[in-house]
């Protein structure tokens, strides 16, 4: 038995297991995912996300300052709008909330990264992600109008952009319209593998974003697929795309790591409000611990192979980082 490997040796005490843990979480790794709504002094709380709020644009900005000073170094901006119609028109609007949230978050907290998430399902009266022709969302004039959203967010001052609509073609479309007039340097952020996942509900009670008819899964991806991934990815890639994003994170861990084992790009994954919500309920109830819970989930989202990491827990984490 002389000689033979012990692997307890490296795990009998705290120092020795830090000093050789394989993946660490970083403050860095985080995005934190925000609501902003029109009015003035307002910060409503979500009732299926608690500790999730909507934030009038004053509000917003001190949230936004808090979340910088912690170290995040970026936020996902959501969009709530007032009036809602077929094309989502406050979506593109040169004064719609999201393009004035973003004017006033660089007045106020100019060095923080806004991701805004480039959409029409908060701001369209049938809730669907396009247009909708004959009870069918319409694929190509529809990208048409995501990429105008896209080039309003950028000229509002938007670092990066996010679409994540799910039609095809639309990096490309987004790509071309942001470099024809200057943008060359906004990035995109696709969401390139988003399923038709049933752990988005608390979210479309926090944007109000529920479709009014049938369902998303003739644009977002069928939760059996790992190979169809791989050719959104890629296709993605081939368009435009700066960093590809796998939606939602803990459910798909395996195609975090097959994307991660076949392209050489950044890659974020969306720790989404089914998700929180679900720690969220369990921790309430005493049931898990709701520290400990987070902190493996994310760990293993960041171990499967995602550079960044969006997730409604990243002030906790970055609170628990700095006093750990």
């Amino acid at each position: 038995m002389e000689g033979i490997y012990r692997p307890r040796r490296l795990r009998i005490n705290s120092s020795i297991r830090d000093l050789v843990r394989e993946t660490e979480v970083n403050v860095k790794d985080l995005i934190y995912p925000v609501f902003v709504k029109h009015g003035k002094g307002t910060k409503e709380m979500v009732t299926s996300m608690p500790g999730v709020y909507r934030f009038s644009i004053d509000q917003l900005i001190e949230e936004a300052s808090e979340v910088y000073h912690l170290g995040i170094p970026a936020i996902l901006l959501f969009g709530i709008p007032n009036r809602k119609d077929e094309l989502g028109s406050e979506a593109y609007h040169q004064n719609g909330i999201i393009q004035k949230a973003i004017r006033c978050l660089k007045e106020a907290v100019p060095s923080l990264l806004i991701i805004t998430d480039v959409c029409m399902c908060e701001y369209t009266n049938h809730g669907h992600c396009g247009l909708v022709e004959k009870n069918q969302i319409v694929n190509d004039p529809s990208r048409e109008l995501i990429a105008k959203i896209a080039l309003s967010h950028a000229q509002a001052g938007a670092d990066m952009v996010a679409p994540s609509d799910m039609m095809d073609g639309r990096v490309k479309v987004i790509r071309n319209f942001l470099d024809i007039e200057g943008y060359q340097n906004i990035s995109i952020l696709a969401y390139s593998a988003k399923y038709a996942s049933a752990f988005y509900g608390p979210f479309r009670e926090a944007a109000g974003s529920t479709p009014q008819f049938g369902d998303r899964k003739s644009y977002q991806m069928d939760p059996a697929n790992s190979d169809e991934a791989l050719r959104e990815i890629e296709l993605d890639i081939e368009e435009g795309a700066d960093i590809i994003m796998i939606k939602p994170a803990l459910s798909y861990l395996d195609i975090i790591r097959r994307a991660r084992e076949t392209f050489r790009v950044p890659i974020v994954s969306y720790q989404v409000s089914g998700e929180y919500a679900m720690i969220k309920a369990v921790g309430k109830m005493g049931w898990l611990d709701e520290k400990s819970v987070v902190m493996e989930t994310i760990t293993s989202i960041k171990r499967a192979g995602a550079d960044g990491i969006i997730t409604y827990f990243a002030k906790d984490i970055a609170r628990w980082l700095i006093i750990r």
